[in-house]
């Protein structure tokens, strides 16, 4: 079984969106990323493109 994760779920869910929202703002997705980490404070890029690939999964995108 998976641990929970230490970041809520709303904040989860918002950083994925502004990842959306701002990727064609950026060179690459990962600069859209590192900006996104870094405004909304959470530990890691690779976390949150986890989050963002995982939502891709969850969405069939």
């Amino acid at each position: 079984m998976a641990r929970p994760s230490r970041c809520p779920l709303e904040l989860r869910r918002r950083a994925v969106h502004m990842v959306a929202e701002v990727r064609d703002d950026y060179a690459n997705e990962t600069a859209a990323l590192q900006a996104v980490t870094e405004k909304l404070g959470i530990g890691s890029r690779e976390t949150l493109r986890n989050w963002v690939k995982q939502h891709e999964i969850d969405t069939g995108t």
